[in-house]
């Protein structure tokens, strides 16, 4: 019987979130499991550990996960995914932070949670991932992902950057403005949904690309096919420099002349799933929207 391993990840900062994944630890140590660890996490989790663990890197690959149990807010599972990238094992997400749209379950619920997991209890649902590249003189000089979105950002409040808006390689617009947000469904009720862009349900294949504080007469959002190729340059003439920021953790400045392009990646996100129940609940739940007085098809 081939042998299971769990990665466990909190929010460090947390102490309820550590708390929390002592509890996960000694559950799957009762279940003959011996829980993995990031090496990054083991002194801060350690005082909280009863039994053993496993240090992942040294002692399990990425390959050899089944699910990474992750406690902790939205900004904890995108750590998580960033951390194990290239993992075929998918992210359990338990909310501990506010709205937590990646999250499938809440603290009260742990205990349900990982008799689900170890169960096997539970559905795998692909999110579609941006490739993120810039480029400075023809010369890729920077390449990540991002499964919210990547933002290209003036970098000075006093100076708003001048882009130009690409799709397909063909150009949509050049104005002045606070930046550009390129976002995948997953990301649509980040940061995209806070400057004016569409809700996008995750089962709708479709990038993003909206501006923010643009001063123009055509800025709307724009939402473009899968398999497009969204580009943002900062324009030579722009004379303020900008930052590019993927899902807020990775970054690098960008100066004029620089051009960033975002494509559909060949490795989506895997989320395991505990509920059934379509997206519409789970945006009326995470953002508290009023259905007061609904009567529903056939209820008169």
């Amino acid at each position: 019987m081939k042998t299971r391993h769990m990665l466990v990840l909190a929010h460090t900062g947390r102490s309820d979130a550590v708390a929390a994944a002592g509890e996960v630890c000694r559950a799957l140590h009762a279940a003959g499991l011996t829980p993995v660890l990031a090496p990054s996490q083991q002194e801060s989790l350690a005082q909280h550990l009863e039994g053993d663990f496993l240090t992942l890197g040294d002692q399990v690959s990425l390959a050899d996960l089944e699910l990474t149990i992750v406690l902790g807010g939205d900004g904890t599972i995108l750590g998580a995914a960033e951390l194990t990238r290239g993992s075929p094992a998918p992210l359990l997400g338990v909310n501990l932070g506010h709205v937590g749209f990646l999250a499938e379950s809440e603290r009260d619920d742990l205990t349900w949670t990982i008799a689900q997991a170890l169960a096997g209890e539970y559905e795998v649902e692909s999110r579609l991932v941006l490739d993120v590249a810039v480029f400075e003189g023809g010369k890729e000089i920077f390449s990540t992902f991002a499964i919210n979105e990547a933002t290209i950002e003036k970098a000075s409040r006093a100076r708003m950057i001048e882009v130009a808006l690409e799709v397909d390689s063909r150009p949509i617009s050049t104005f002045g403005a606070d930046g550009v947000v390129m976002a995948t469904p997953t990301g649509s009720t980040a940061y995209s949904f806070s400057a004016g862009g569409p809700v996008v349900w995750p089962g709708v294949e479709a990038l993003l690309m909206v501006p923010l504080s643009a001063h123009a007469l055509f800025a709307r959002p724009l939402v473009v096919g899968p398999d497009s190729v969204m580009a943002v340059e900062l324009l030579e003439r722009s004379q303020a420099s900008a930052v590019l920021w993927c899902d807020g953790r990775r970054g690098i400045d960008i100066a004029p002349g620089a051009r960033v392009e975002a494509r559909r990646s060949k490795n989506p996100v895997r989320l395991a799933r505990l509920h059934s129940g379509p997206f519409t609940d789970r945006l009326v739940q995470k953002f508290s929207l009023p259905v007061t007085g609904w009567r529903g098809p056939g209820k008169g």
